[in-house]
Parts: structure tokens; sequence; C-alpha cells
């Protein structure tokens, strides 16, 4: 059985990225391991949450994410696939995790489905995974192009 892990913060674009990799017919059964990776809560209000809500909210993230995505892995033509979830730990890297869950289930592909966001660098999944840098000088020309152009009216 070939073992996948994916590393997901956002539903659709998590399906958008397994659609190339899931076969039509006569595959070989898959292991899907889906990490869910839950956004951060802000320092302004985790002064005011609990632990326990805290926890709460994560979980009721993650069933709500593993539901919009599991459809797409669980399809009557995909009957001997097996789907594990779980929630990613907030104080554990991810290159941890996923050297614990390889060694949990064998020898595995990583699949880092999680959605870039502009002037947020992800933290890697494997050791030797390169950064894309998030260049803000492209964005800071753009908007001073708008203002020259704004300025012109």
């Amino acid at each position: 059985m070939e073992t996948i892990i994916v590393f997901i913060d956002d539903a659709d674009y998590a399906v958008q990225m397994l659609q190339p990799m899931l076969p039509a017919t006569n595959h070989i059964p898959t292991r899907w391991v889906l990490v869910g990776c839950a956004p951060r809560i802000t320092r302004r209000i985790s002064k005011w949450v609990t632990q326990a809500a805290r926890q709460s909210w994560q979980s009721a993230w993650a069933d709500k994410v593993f539901a919009q995505v599991l459809p797409s892995l669980q399809q009557p033509s995909r009957t001997s696939d097996e789907v594990i979830t779980q929630l990613a730990p907030a104080r554990q890297s991810l290159c941890d995790l996923t050297q614990s869950l390889t060694q949990q289930y064998g020898s595995s592909r990583v699949l880092d489905a999680r959605r870039p966001k502009l002037g947020h660098e992800l933290q890697p999944v494997t050791p030797g995974q390169k950064q894309e840098r998030q260049q803000m000088t492209g964005l800071a020309a753009a908007l001073a192009g708008a203002g020259v152009l704004a300025g012109f009216d």
C-alpha cells in the first residue's frame, strides 16, 4: 500500500492539488494521511481565549476542512483506499511531524498542499523543501505605480 502524507490548510486549494494525483482506474491501494494545519490565532485573541476553547476551535476547523476534502478521496471506484486525518500539533515543527508519520506508516510521499500566502513564509514540511521567497518589492512597486496613476487623475 502506498502512503501519501498531505499537509492542508485550505480545502479548495488542497482538492485542486490532489486532483492530478487521483487515478481513474486500476490503481495501487493508497493510504492518504491528511494533516490539517490550522491557522494561527493572533496574540491579541489568544489572551482572551482558554486553551480548551482554542483546541475546540481547531478541531471544529479541521472537521470542516476534512469534510470538504474527503469526498474527492473516498469515491466508489477507489474502495481500497484508506484515509487518516489528524491535526498538526501547534508546538511541533512540521519536519518532525513528517518524520514521525514516515516512521509510523513506512516510506511515503509528502505533498505540501497548503495555500501560499502573500508576505507569509510557510514552515517547511521536509528538511530539503525549498522555500519560495515572497518579494514584497514587487507589491510595493505595484502600489506605488497605482498611486502615481491616481495622482494624475
